[in-house]
């Protein structure tokens, strides 16, 4: 079985050389900007693994669907749509908050 055993190690052991050659910006130091320091320390390294696959947070798409609602309210013509689209916009602007006050006690923990 310790000629297996030492097999498998060898392979495991040449695979992540490989891998680590392949590795860019190895050995960089990280470049903190002020987004960094805005973060709440416990969710940094989430939203840092997020950023690096380059997937926006929900928050995010969150924040730009209420820019886009706002100013389909402010160029709608029609009072009933314009009362609708209020309304999903209040419902969305509540949702946010209430992930955003979540995340901040997320990120405090």
């Amino acid at each position: 079985m310790s000629g297996i055993d030492d097999d498998i190690e060898r392979r495991i052991a040449r695979q992540v050389a490989e891998w680590q050659r392949g590795v860019s910006g190895r050995g960089t130091p990280l470049q903190i900007d002020s987004a960094w320091l805005q973060t709440p320390p416990g969710l940094r390294l989430p939203f840092q693994v997020l950023k690096n696959a380059g997937i926006a947070p929900r928050e995010v798409e969150l924040l730009h669907e209420r820019t886009r609602l706002r100013e389909c309210v402010q160029q709608c013509a029609d009072a009933a749509e314009r009362e609708r689209l209020q309304q999903r916009l209040v419902d969305l602007e509540q949702n946010l908050a209430f992930r955003l006050e979540a995340l901040a006690r997320l990120g405090k923990g």
